[in-house]
């Protein structure tokens, strides 16, 4: 079974806004629900589960049986960092999913998710146990020298971009979140499911990524979105 699990946790002080981002609506729609849309449309998905905001799952159940996302089969109170609200949707899908089930792990506010991205996630997962959505990175890196000059550049051929999704073999995530949590390895702030991976000595694969498929942070990135939404509507565009 192919399960996405959609992290929908943050509170989006960035955005300004007196709600959440992924519950902003753009054209008639809240941000989560176009996410949600991606993968009840895909073929491979079978489940959704979404770890949620507290304080918001009644109002993102309304949504889903509005919107007609029939793949949402559990809600998760998230933590209080995004590493935590990964933790708790992994760990209450233990009586859920086998352990060679594949869990897709996606932020909400990343709206404009294609299905091949999605599809190539699972492919290269079922193929060596993990993927993570990269994409080249086309500008030059420098090293900060002090906090007004550099010395050094990182070859821009040498790095990947890594944004979600990203998938896993539930076993070995599952194993990783308790670890992780037990010894305080890569839980910290910044820290993601990759990250952490990482620091537990786990070697990564890397899965096509779409330059559409941005986060939405800021007003100017809601900004974006809409545009691409207008473009993907209008006729004319091929």
């Amino acid at each position: 079974m192919n399960i996405a699990l959609i992290v929908a946790g943050g509170r989006g002080n960035r955005m300004h806004q007196d709600i959440p981002k992924q519950f902003l609506h753009v054209m008639d729609k809240p941000l989560i629900i176009y996410t949600l849309e991606a993968f009840q449309r895909h073929p491979d998905i079978e489940m959704i589960s979404v770890v949620c905001l507290d304080g918001w799952q009644e109002i993102l159940r309304s949504y889903a049986k509005q919107f007609n996302i029939k793949k949402l089969k559990l809600i998760i109170e998230g933590g209080q960092t995004v590493q935590e609200s990964i933790r708790n949707g992994i760990f209450a899908l233990e009586d859920i999913a086998k352990p060679e089930d594949i869990i897709i792990i996606h932020d909400s506010i990343r709206p404009f998710i294609e299905e091949s991205v999605i599809s190539d996630a699972i492919v290269v997962c079922r193929k060596y146990g993990n993927a993570i959505s990269s994409l080249p990175y086309n500008e030059q890196i420098f090293k900060m020298k002090d906090q007004i000059s550099t010395q050094e550049y990182i070859p821009r051929d040498t790095i990947r971009r890594v944004v979600t999704p990203q998938a896993y073999i539930f076993s070995k995530l599952f194993w990783a979140y308790k670890k992780a949590f037990t010894e305080k390895i890569g839980i910290q702030e910044s820290s993601y499911t990759n990250t952490m991976m990482v620091e537990l000595g786990e070697t990564l694969y890397f899965s096509s990524g779409s330059e559409k498929n941005i986060k939405i942070t800021t007003k100017e990135d809601l900004e974006i979105f809409k545009a691409l939404l207008i473009a993907k509507n209008s006729e004319w565009i091929k």
